[in-house]
């Protein structure tokens, strides 16, 4: 048996012949120390509803709940994966509700209408992550429906949340994150944590919604950060054109030949405003 009680994930994934799906962005962690190391880097789970998206075959599960999580809800599209986790749901009465569904097209927020500290943690499927992150910076609500973010993507992506203006990997992520929460990487995962392994290294990312984030509406920040970044190499008088050009940068005293990668969030609410 394994820390938790439950047989190794390795032997799970046997008994119920769930080889990773590359259809389904499915890489498996199987040690259940690192899954407790993602759990923990979640804060003090013990009062919250913690919401996960690809669960597989339970191996974070099995950690968020074995470190206190009050309730896990798990949405998991694969249904292969669906009797491993009622294991785990058996596991832990009344602490594991299992949804089988797409996560693209799930309500989150409905999710935990009815709790109070919600967190959403997972190792998010590679296909899907960075769309479900986009669509959980930009609710035209806020605050959101979650008091925190951990969520595992290839470093790449990670880097690209985290940039700051000048980085090479700056750009729409780093603005929408930047402008409504609080970004930072945590630690890397290395490729042979997986199964099976990819071939780049993870990292986990740590978010938390700001307070009062400076107001503009979210599909106007994603128009003029999509139409900046879409042509990077550009001058912002050029790749802004269809938005205005210069004369949407002249009502916000931006220089025209600047480049998207050197402004700041701040300069891209103005414009998203100005707009």
């Amino acid at each position: 048996m394994s820390i938790d009680g439950l047989p190794p994930l390795r032997e799970v994934i046997a008994a119920h012949g769930l080889a990773a799906k590359k259809s389904l962005g499915q890489n498996f962690l199987l040690d259940l120390n690192l899954t407790a190391k993602i759990a923990r880097a979640a804060g003090d789970l013990s009062g919250a509803t913690v919401i996960e998206v690809g669960p597989g075959p339970g191996g974070l599960t099995r950690a968020l709940l074995m470190t206190g999580a009050r309730r896990v809800v798990a949405v998991e599209r694969d249904e292969r994966c669906l009797s491993a986790l009622a294991e785990v749901a058996g596991h832990y009465p009344g602490r594991l509700e299992v949804i089988s569904g797409d996560a693209m097209e799930t309500d989150f927020s409905a999710l935990a209408a009815d709790a109070r500290d919600v967190r959403i943690v997972a190792n998010l499927p590679y296909n899907i992550g960075t769309e479900l992150l986009v669509r959980w910076l930009t609710p035209e609500a806020w605050p959101p429906f979650y008091s925190s973010m951990t969520l595992m993507f290839q470093r790449e992506v990670a880097e690209r949340i985290v940039a700051a203006p000048g980085d090479k990997s700056y750009g729409r992520l780093a603005v929408l994150a930047g402008w409504r929460t609080q970004a930072r990487i945590v630690f890397d995962v290395p490729p042979q944590a997986f199964t099976p392994p990819p071939k780049v290294t993870s990292s986990v990312v740590h978010l938390v919604p700001r307070a009062e984030p400076l107001p503009v509406a979210a599909k106007t920040l994603s128009r003029v950060t999509e139409a900046a970044f879409g042509q990077r190499r550009k001058m912002l008088r050029q790749s802004l054109k269809p938005l205005g050009g210069e004369a949407l940068l002249a009502a916000v005293g931006i220089d025209p030949t600047r480049r998207a990668e050197t402004l700041s969030v701040e300069e891209f609410v103005a414009l998203a405003r100005a707009l």
